[in-house]
């Protein structure tokens, strides 16, 4: 029996579609970016830059869906406030703490 693909969320979405499911308040944001895109494939006749769009847009449109739009205006903020910060919110590790952690496990198993 042969094994069946599983389709990724988003994964042939037109940029209508994408542009349905994002957050309202990055609508003119993806249209700045959808219209580059749209340029840079006129002016080189690839579509590099629109395929790179579209990767990135579906992307976050799975991740919009996934966890709901108030859940990733959260995460949004979170992201923000670490980079202006420099702090971690509450209640996570940083890279090197979760580095330490799976030493610490694969000692364990050795």
């Amino acid at each position: 029996m042969a094994a069946t693909a599983t389709k990724v969320p988003f994964s042939d979405a037109a940029p209508a579609q994408l542009r349905e499911v994002i957050l309202p308040e990055d609508v003119p944001e993806f249209d700045r970016q959808f219209q580059e895109a749209l340029d840079a494939a006129r002016e080189t006749l690839r579509l590099d830059a629109l395929e790179e769009f579209l990767t990135h847009y579906r992307r976050i449109a799975w991740a919009v869906s996934a966890h709901g739009r108030d859940e990733w205006r959260a995460l949004l903020e979170r992201a923000k406030h670490t980079l202006r910060t420099g702090e971690l919110p509450p209640g996570t590790a940083s890279a090197e703490e979760m580095r330490a952690k799976l030493r610490e496990r694969q000692a364990a198993q050795a």
